[in-house]
């Protein structure tokens, strides 16, 4: 307990803050008059409360927190807070007489935190409109959450910056601080997505949502979150238009953030094609989305124009992770669907609000393959892997090697585990690779026409530990578990 006190003192802090976010659908009941503004202030009291117990526990402690303490920290936050962020939908659920257990309301918190996109509710048109606009803020904090957690906190807990880049990404950016201070980066990060928030919000106006819709889409948007305040998804607007401009701010919510603040500080765009992640990010996406357009086109899905168009669409949105949907392309022809999940495992940048494996880690690898291929024909030959120039540290390309095999194994354990409640491989595969990527869309009964509300409360402990790792990077939540983690 005493080698916690560090990090409760921060994580009541953090709580106090959390608390403090209640405050918008607090404002929005309040003014739209939905009928559960009461619940907002009771969850604020209790989150404060509980956030200054953990404080004042340990007020008196100075010590500086360690590397640990940051893993710590972080696998706390994540876990934590949704115990809070689903106190909101619980309660708003029993002020308007319908039902939602403890653990749906959990699973939801934690889905919209880790801007997964999975959703336990239907008939969420007919939700108070505080109640949607609290689950799409919730992803919203999350996806900006990951960035200030990865720039500005692990920092200030003695996990610099350039540490956690060197963890996720390679090339130039990784081993130079962004600014002299860490606290001017996170700023100019906010900025970042702050202006992606608002561009993405008028842009949805101006094509013709409303404005509180326009909102609450944008905080799934650019978070590459997913959740909508309609049951229909994006099949409710019917728009090309919208789902066009939903398409160009997934694109650019898919990449590093860092890479957006190192070019408008330089104000030099060609900051961002140098980058080979980058380039590869945007080719996937796009060659993926030609790819199932032609695939439609030639299946006589659609005419050609119709199939450019929710070919894209729903192939930036699925291997973002965001999981949007216009149609049910779950009845589309198998090889659509299938592939574009899998591209949700990959196809995101480091530095992003995206979940998967990231697109730096498949870059390495490749060129790790390569390396191995050229070592056959020439053993002895000195054959650095190379990214943007720059040779990548024999301990990154470990590291790279060690994640790839624990995620492969984590994907096998949970769809295992899920077999064994006798659901069918279609499904159980589905729902873990949604969940891990937090891609929130499966397949079969679990695809963009249903939802996981039919799932068994086993199985949707499962389907919610997978989206705890996936955010959590899986490394990080395995490191807990084991016994030298916790060892003096």
């Amino acid at each position: 307990m005493t080698d916690l006190r560090p990090v409760l003192r921060v994580l009541g802090i953090l709580l106090l803050m959390f608390g403090g976010t209640m405050a918008v659908p607090a404002i929005s009941s309040l003014w739209l008059d939905d009928g559960v503004f009461g619940v907002y202030p009771l969850t604020m009291g209790i989150t404060w409360a509980c956030g200054l117990v953990l404080w004042w526990m340990a007020r008196h402690e100075q010590r500086e927190l360690q590397a640990r303490h940051g893993i710590m920290l972080v696998a706390f936050v994540w876990m934590v807070f949704p115990l809070f962020a689903a106190l909101p939908l619980y309660l708003g659920f029993e002020r308007i007489d319908r039902a939602l257990s403890w653990q749906h309301a959990y699973f939801e918190a934690v889905s919209g935190l880790t801007t997964t996109g999975s959703t336990v509710l239907n008939h969420v048109d007919t939700l108070p409109v505080s109640l949607n606009i609290w689950r799409t803020f919730l992803q919203w904090m999350g996806g900006m959450g990951i960035l200030i957690l990865a720039v500005a906190i692990l920092p200030m807990i003695g996990m610099g910056g350039s540490q956690l880049f060197r963890a996720e990404a390679a090339g130039p950016v990784k081993d130079t601080k962004l600014t002299p201070r860490m606290a001017e980066t996170a700023k100019g990060l906010w900025g970042v997505y702050g202006l992606f928030s608002v561009l993405c919000a008028l842009a949805y106006w101006m094509a013709g949502m409303t404005p509180l819709d326009a909102v609450m889409v944008m905080f799934t948007t650019v978070s590459l979150g997913g959740l909508t305040p309609h049951d229909a998804s994006f099949a409710y607007f019917n728009s090309p238009l919208i789902e066009g401009i939903c398409t160009v701010f997934m694109l650019l919510a898919s990449c590093n953030f860092a890479l957006y603040f190192v070019a408008i500080r330089k104000r030099n765009a060609w900051v961002l094609y140098r980058q080979p992640e980058f380039r590869a990010t945007i080719g996937t996406l796009l060659g993926g989305g030609l790819l199932v357009a032609a695939l439609l086109w030639f299946k006589g899905v659609y005419g050609p124009l119709e199939s450019l168009r929710m070919g894209v669409f729903h192939t930036v949105s699925v291997a973002t992770t965001t999981g949007y949907a216009a149609v049910d392309f779950g009845l589309w022809p198998p090889f659509a669907p299938v592939f574009m999940l899998l591209l949700s495992g990959v196809a995101t940048s480091a530095g992003s609000t995206g979940g998967g494996i990231k697109m730096i880690r498949m870059l390495l690898l490749l060129k790790q393959t390569r390396r191995e291929m050229r070592r056959l024909v020439h053993p002895n030959a000195v054959q650095p892997v190379t990214v943007g120039g720059m040779a990548v540290d024999e301990r990154v390309l470990f590291s790279v090697l060690a994640f790839m095999l624990v995620y492969c194994a984590t994907i096998a354990v949970l769809t295992m585990a899920l077999l064994f409640t006798d659901m069918d491989l279609q499904n159980a595969l589905g729902a873990v690779l949604a969940s891990v990527n937090c891609a929130g869309v499966g397949w079969g009964d679990l695809g963009p026409s249903n939802n996981f509300a039919g799932l068994t409360s086993f199985q949707l402990s499962v389907t919610t530990l997978g989206m705890l790792m996936g955010r959590l990077e899986i490394l990080s939540f395995l490191a807990l578990l084991t016994p030298a983690f916790w060892r003096r």
